[in-house]
């Protein structure tokens, strides 16, 4: 599913996203962002977001959350709705939360902990954007084990019941870490202007 890539200068398949200038590799080329779109942002709305007129709207990258591990946002806005991408239970220092080792090296996962933790990060990315859980209409969650079912939905029900969002848990081979257990995706109802967050005066 990883696709090897050679930097500019080889002789497999490139990268389009590599940006190193082919007369001088030592020197990358930095993207320009355009005035209005800086502009736009702000240096104190302490959001990283994409331009505005995209056709699906803004991206966002929330400061104090974990880097994603790949080129995505944390979130993005079609009209009235939010899309929260893949959430984990990392933290922004690498670490995870419900992952430990013993003095042997072995692992102890806690799913509960796990899942308190995605749902923590999920409500701090929605209110980020001006939303909160209330908000969500929509939850995929994605288990490593059905072994964890149990410990996974007791926390869910800390936060949601049957007039919550629909739901969707499926169990998948492995996650981006080993010591992930569980990462969820959703969708939030948040009217445009709803709120007073650096996202809505990005528009």
């Amino acid at each position: 599913m990883n696709a090897s890539l050679e930097p500019a200068g080889g002789t497999g398949p490139v990268d389009p996203r590599d940006t190193t200038d082919p007369e001088n590799p030592e020197s990358p080329e930095s993207p320009e962002i355009p005035t209005d779109a800086k502009d736009r942002c702000g240096p104190s709305d302490g959001l990283a977001t994409s331009d505005a007129s995209a056709p699906s709207g803004p991206a966002v990258l929330v400061p104090g959350k974990a880097v994603p591990r790949g080129r995505f946002p944390h979130v993005r806005r079609a009209g009235d709705f939010v899309y929260v991408s893949g959430t984990s239970a990392r933290r922004p220092d690498g670490g995870i939360v419900g992952a430990s080792s013993d003095a042997l090296g072995t692992a102890s996962l806690d799913i509960r902990a796990q899942t308190r933790a995605v749902i923590g990060n999920i409500a701090d990315l929605l209110h980020a954007v001006g939303g909160s859980l209330r908000d969500v209409v929509n939850v995929s969650a994605y288990l490593v084990s059905m072994n964890d079912f149990g410990g996974y939905n007791e926390v869910y029900a800390e936060h949601f019941d049957e007039t919550g969002p629909a739901r969707t848990t499926v169990a998948v081979h492995q996650l981006p870490h080993p010591h992930l257990l569980i990462e969820i995706a959703c969708v939030a109802y948040v009217p445009r202007g709803a709120s007073d967050s650096p996202l809505e005066r990005v528009r």
